[in-house]
């Protein structure tokens, strides 16, 4: 694991504009309510955006859940009563430094201001250098509703802005039914919402966003080894998705920019186009927040362990990671532009992108060398033989070969052409796959097992 705090940025081989502009034209992500102008910091994940979004959390889930005897899963209610956020420090402390421009009015971020990032801003006065910038404010992040008919002060409560406080407050429950013994995780993959100053750098940060967490409680005094266990377990996942180890590090948080509640945090950081950023905050909790909620409301949060013949308030070490930024982050370092043979000679463009077969969004799809009435029907028979097993899509649509960068262009693994030879001749196929482009004649009735074997979906 790579643990480096340059803040430099090398030049990144992809841009954003250029995964925006993929996204946008193959409706993976766009922007909410277009066709009202749209609303800033909010993005609609569109069929091949959802799948792929699903793809991250299946993995998420296979290797923090499924692979192991001791995580437990959870799905939290978003709301949550109000004590809830006031023992766990979020309205005293959820807050970001808030500046604002005296002469335009905008807004932002205070370190944002300090670092530069806002520089992009379009200030009415042209120079966002001659902005006058207040003195800076605490902004609090918690969005707030209302429960009830009226809108009453006893009425109030939050919308969560992380998913992690239910497995606290559910902690001695979960631990009773599931009859699960520390050290265990408990997980959970939701919403969270956060009212975001200034949103900004595509789906990296939004107000409204999802979220793969897990507390996992272990005995004092164990808390640092399973802190470095989980650093490790997480790069490893990353990279074994596909994630190039170069476009990863580890950061440390410094004593002044720890959260209330950690004894000790490290940031597992991509290198994104636009710089360094944080994919995944791994925290130790030590107990502050089983503490917290058991002082505020009274009830016995501790955790019996009977071989040891103790008592105790376990402590939590939290990996915590965005769905969206994972999606972004794989979707950045899986794309490739580069030249490729045309099929009338010479090169041609070609966009692709590289995902590792369990997160692209459709694993095979289906072509009919043309509509040609008689390709259709065998076209067909194919495409419904395959659907029961993998995510597919037919495509019947133009040439060929703008058929095959269409799929190259959203990481389909491997495209299967029906042509005259299928329907008249030898049943079999022409599977082509993605990453070598290369050609191989299969027979229908051995499709199936000719992709089961090539398809990495289990890792």
């Amino acid at each position: 694991m790579a643990e480096d705090a340059d803040d430099t940025v090398e030049s990144h081989h992809t841009s954003m504009r250029e995964i925006t502009e993929l996204c946008k034209r193959r409706g993976i992500i766009f922007q909410s309510s277009e066709i009202y102008g749209g609303l800033r910091g909010a993005w609609d994940f569109g069929p091949l955006g959802a799948a792929l979004k699903d793809n991250v959390k299946a993995a998420w889930k296979r290797h923090m859940i499924q692979l192991r005897g001791d995580v437990v899963q959870l799905d939290a209610s978003v709301l949550m009563h109000p004590r809830v956020w006031e023992a766990s420090g979020h309205i005293e402390n959820f807050t970001d430094p808030l500046t604002e421009c005296r002469t335009c009015n905008a807004r932002f971020r205070a370190d944002q201001v300090t670092q530069g990032d806002a520089s992009t801003y379009e200030c009415p006065r042209s120079d966002y250098s001659l902005c006058e910038f207040g003195e800076p404010r605490q902004f609090n992040l918690l969005f707030q509703t209302h429960v009830g008919p009226t809108q009453e002060s006893g009425s109030e409560v939050w919308l969560r802005p992380e998913t992690a406080q239910a497995m606290f407050v559910d902690f001695a429950h979960v631990q009773l039914t599931s009859r699960q013994k520390v050290p265990f995780g408990i997980a959970q993959v939701g919403k969270s919402f956060r009212n975001e100053i200034t949103p900004r750098n595509f789906i990296f940060r939004v107000r409204e966003f999802e979220q793969m967490e897990m507390e996992y409680f272990v005995r004092p005094g164990t808390d640092e080894a399973w802190h470095e266990y989980w650093i490790k377990h997480r790069w490893d996942w990353y990279t074994r998705y596909g994630l190039r180890a170069e476009n990863l590090r580890i950061r440390p948080h410094a004593s002044d920019e720890l959260s209330h509640y950690a004894k000790r945090t490290v940031d597992v950081e991509y290198r994104f186009p636009f710089a360094w950023s944080e994919l995944e905050g791994i925290a130790n909790r030590t107990d502050f927040d089983l503490g917290a909620h058991a002082e505020t409301s009274g009830k016995d949060l501790t955790y019996y362990d009977g071989e040891r013949d103790e008592r105790y308030l376990p402590y939590v070490i939290e990996p915590a990671a965005g769905v969206d930024r994972a999606a972004l982050a794989f979707l950045i370092d899986a794309y490739r532009d580069e030249q490729a043979p045309a099929a009338k000679g010479g090169t041609e463009r070609r966009v692709w992108l590289q995902l590792h077969h369990a997160l692209a969004p459709v694993k095979v799809a289906v072509l009919p060398l043309s509509r040609n009435e008689k390709l259709v029907p065998t076209a067909r028979e194919v495409a419904d033989l395959l659907r029961p097993r993998f995510p597919i899509e037919y495509d019947d649509a133009a040439s060929i070969g703008k058929r095959y960068r269409r799929q190259d262009e959203i990481g389909t693994p491997f495209c299967v052409t029906v042509d005259f030879e299928t329907v008249e001749d030898d049943r079999a196929v022409t599977v082509r796959d993605r990453d070598t482009m290369t050609q191989e004649r299969v027979a229908i009735d051995q499709l199936s097992t000719y992709l089961d074997e090539r398809l990495d979906l289990t890792p």
